[in-house]
């Protein structure tokens, strides 16, 4: 196994992370940001206003997403798997 290899396997490895990850990172930025402006403009300062409406947000969005995450995940182990003979020859 050659450094290109290792290279592009960990390249591929962190951008599955970042595709991944990012609708439910994107929400919970999304749901932040609007709870903190709501937060500064009525002055309401409740550490469980921000929780429970991201909670709730991320619990959808991954209910939504989460086919799709999966089988994502799947198609890249079964790629990882499938290459694993010709990574040593």
């Amino acid at each position: 196994m050659d450094t290109a290899a290792v290279v592009d396997l960990g390249r591929q490895a962190l951008w599955m992370t970042v595709l991944i990850s990012a609708p439910l990172l994107g929400v919970a930025l999304f749901v932040g940001l609007v709870i903190g402006v709501l937060q500064a403009a009525t002055s309401i300062n409740e550490a469980t206003l921000s929780f429970i409406p991201k909670l709730a947000a991320l619990a959808i969005t991954l209910a939504i997403a989460g086919g799709w995450q999966l089988t994502t995940m799947v198609d890249y182990t079964r790629a990882i798997f499938q290459r694993i003979p010709g990574l040593f020859t």
